[in-house]
């Protein structure tokens, strides 16, 4: 008996259905049956579909001698399943990968609940990615099983069958089956979800849900949207055949009368000859159903109340108030602007303050990076100077140390302090309307050690600045006084890439200053990790070839397994050997995919079920990389850095041919490495097995590496900051100040 039965109905899809089908043959875990159903489809899906089954043992098709509908087509498949739990996946959708690992892992932690409702995100046909934007439900429900009625947030979801598993004795038991119809989904999802006795969530998206152009059946201008009304009817008929449900009516009641409403608000859902209808029957089936007591028709569903007149008059003037309001938005802002520019003018005529110092670190994300090691620098060494930070929001000023003096960008104060302040370190670039005024220093840190394009480099690679306003960026860049860098490679990159009149000082990085010296960290006491445990951390970079930056190079449970038995084995098998050495795998995600649905990809599931450390939201990345024993990363600038320690360096390069035709390089990374390279994940896995992640040759190449790359890091980067560019001392450490196309003939830069 297989785990899953994943029925997949077919009609009018051949050109997304092998992506489908590929997006389950292909999951790590195997222990499935595939029922494809023919729906009797003009098209060549039906012979697909043969193709598929004959190589593949696991795919079932069954042709109907008729078009039935979707609904039908999932009742056919049914009786043919023989796994514990059923998959209901449309044709045009794909499973991610190890989503179905996922969700036989969670199950079995759930001990075998009636209904696992998992997350999806939407793939939009121009390439974009967006996760379910109510996902934080999953998140909350805990690692239990519940009931609706005690957590009834779950029925907040989207209401359809694709995003739960159910199980098969469950579904039979309850003799629970699909109707014809646009809304099949209605009266399936809620009659199970109201019935279930044990429910889990999963909070990993396990399902790419594509928003189709065209060809969509619910986005299609037609009466057989009324279809809905139907549909709700045989809710209510479910509930009433069931009295132990009848405290749900006044919620369905609301539901009907929301998504009905929905429907009639969206353009493209009926005719317009057809409106008025519609809302008469919803609004007769609102009224039929209202329940005596308990009812709640306020807001949009209040306008059931009324008449199709008063409807559209309510539309209407909603929709002009939102005009109203929008103009008054642009009226208020340009006020604002004006008054912003006024109160700028005024103090842009106030001398400059010798001892301002004003820092910002990451697009204002707060007292991060190098220029926070500047600044705790300068409070050591010389307090006489004053350093303010510009943050972009409350939220993130709440966030900063009670001691720390800060403006919120754009604020009254923001300008008042950029206006007067003498001194400007940043590790990326200040806004456009921030003039630069005679007298005042820009210091630009940059963000570590370049590999990829940057800058004016990007020209050329169109995908990787999308969005990317290149002259723009250089009229910003125009205003830096002095570049810092770490070596020569660096140095030679950004007046390459930013070809301004600035100065490059060769001060090392300031951020590095603690990996160099040897700081502390408490990042493995904070996440509970044995000191005697080897930690490795992965920190992938995002990808320019995809829209959303993220791509899963690493299957992170089986890279996790596979640790644990290298270096986690027993007597000997830590880095620091002794019985009872383990392995922690530690993940940091690139800052530009931390908000974005990459960690619902798995990340935040394995994280809640222990069997990694998720470390994105570490704002230190240093104490991070102080409590690593080895990295593993891809084309991460973070390896620059993490050579600073003397430790392991792993490349994993499975796609650096794909990853330079986007984005570009500097130099071949798999040439010229730090460690040695893996270029496929069983090769990964081979590195940890043989030991040869830390043999002579890992030690020799990370040697080359950190003389090339290491060659200003001496420890005092900051110290040396401070006192040359703020206090006016001279230049001491192991470069000296350089201006930009005098390049000394040893400083070649590596062709890309």
């Amino acid at each position: 008996m297989p785990r899953f039965s994943l029925i997949v109905p077919c009609f009018k899809v051949q050109g997304f259905l092998r992506e489908c089908l590929d997006s389950v043959l292909l999951q790590s875990f195997h222990d499935f049956e595939l029922i494809a159903v023919d729906d009797r489809s003009p098209d060549g899906c039906g012979a697909i579909l043969d193709e598929y089954a004959e190589r593949d043992p696991r795919v079932k098709v069954l042709h109907l001698p008729e078009n039935v509908g979707l609904g039908r087509a999932r009742n056919a498949g049914m009786p043919h399943a023989t796994g514990d739990y059923l998959f209901f996946l449309d044709s045009d959708d794909t499973l991610t990968p190890g989503a179905l690992r996922a969700i036989a892992d969670r199950l079995a932690e759930a001990e075998e609940p009636d209904v696992l409702v998992f997350d999806y995100a939407r793939t939009y046909w121009w390439g974009g990615t967006r996760r379910n934007a109510l996902s934080e439900v999953l998140a909350e429900a805990g690692p239990g099983t519940f009931t609706v009625d005690a957590y009834p947030r779950i029925l907040d979801l989207l209401m359809v069958v694709w995003n739960k598993v159910y199980r098969r004795e469950f579904v039979e038991s309850e003799g629970f089956e699909f109707p014809p119809g646009y809304y099949e989904d209605t009266p399936w999802t809620f009659p199970a979800m109201l019935s279930a006795r044990s429910i889990a969530a999963l909070d990993r998206i396990c399902l790419n849900y594509r928003q189709r152009r065209q060809g969509n059946i619910l986005s299609t201008t037609s009466r057989k949207h009324f279809d809905i009304h139907d549909q709700y009817e045989r809710v209510f008929a479910f509930v009433e055949q069931h009295p132990r449900l009848a405290h749900w009516r006044p919620y369905l009641h609301r539901k009907m009368g929301e998504h009905c409403l929905d429907i009639l608000a969206k353009p493209d859902r009926l005719p317009p000859a057809d409106k008025a209808e519609f809302f008469r029957r919803t609004r007769e089936t609102f009224r039929r159903h209202k329940p005596a007591e308990g009812a709640l028709t306020d807001g949009e569903t209040g306008l059931l109340e009324g008449s199709w007149t008063a409807y559209r008059i309510r539309r209407q003037a909603a929709r002009a108030g939102q005009e109203v309001a929008r103009r008054a938005g642009q009226v208020r802002g340009a006020a604002a602007a004006r008054a912003r520019a006024g109160w700028a003018a005024v103090h842009a005529h106030r001398p400059l303050d010798p001892h301002l110092v004003v820092y910002s670190a990451s697009s204002h994300r707060g007292v991060l990076g190098d220029p926070a090691a500047v600044y705790a620098k300068a409070r050591e060494i010389a307090p006489q100077l004053r350093g303010v930070w510009v943050v972009k929001d409350e939220e993130t000023a709440a966030q900063l140390p009670p001691e720390v003096e800060h403006v919120i960008v754009g604020s009254r104060r923001y300008l008042e302090v950029t206006a007067r302040a003498t001194f400007f370190v940043n590790d990326v670039n200040w806004p456009g309307t921030l003039a630069k005024r005679p007298g005042s220093v820009h210091i630009q840190t940059h963000q570590g050690t370049p590999l990829k394009y940057m800058g004016a480099d990007l020209l050329d690679k169109p995908g990787a600045r999308l969005g990317f306003d290149v002259p723009q960026m250089l009229r910003r860049a125009d205003r830096w006084d002095y570049s810092l860098v770490a070596n020569r490679h660096s140095e030679l990159v950004w007046e390459r890439a930013y070809p301004c009149h600035f100065t490059s000082l060769r001060t090392g990085s300031p951020r590095n200053d603690v990996l160099v010296n040897g700081g502390d960290s408490d990042f493995r006491q904070r996440y509970g990790i044995p000191e005697t445990d080897t930690v490795v951390l992965y920190a992938p970079t995002r990808r320019d070839y995809r829209r959303s930056g993220h791509v899963d190079r690493i299957d992170l449970a089986r890279f996790a397994a596979d640790l644990g038995e290298s270096l986690g084995g027993g007597a000997g098998g830590g880095l620091n050997g002794g019985a009872g050495a383990g392995c922690t795998l530690v993940v940091r995600l690139h800052p530009s995919l931390a908000t974005g649905p990459a960690r619902g990809m798995g990340l935040a599931e394995l994280a809640r079920r222990g069997i990694v450390v998720d470390a994105t939201d570490e704002p230190r990345v240093e104490d991070v990389l102080l409590a690593a024993d080895v990295l593993v990363t891809d084309y991460s600038a973070v390896m620059f850095d993490y050579a600073c320690l003397d430790r392991p360096i792993v490349v994993h390069a499975d796609d650096w041919p794909a990853y330079t035709a986007s984005r570009g390089a500097y130099f071949d990374i798999t040439a010229e490495p730090p460690g040695h390279v893996a270029r496929s994940c069983r090769e990964l896995a081979w590195l940890f097995a043989s030991g040869s992640w830390r043999d002579e040759e890992s030690a020799r190449l990370r040697a080359d590496f950190r003389s090339r790359f290491c060659e200003f890091d001496d420890g005092g980067a900051a110290e040396r900051v401070v006192r040359t560019l703020l206090l006016g001392e001279p230049m001491t450490g192991p470069g000296a100040a350089r201006i930009p196309g005098q390049t000394a003939g040893q400083d070649a830069l590596a062709s890309a």
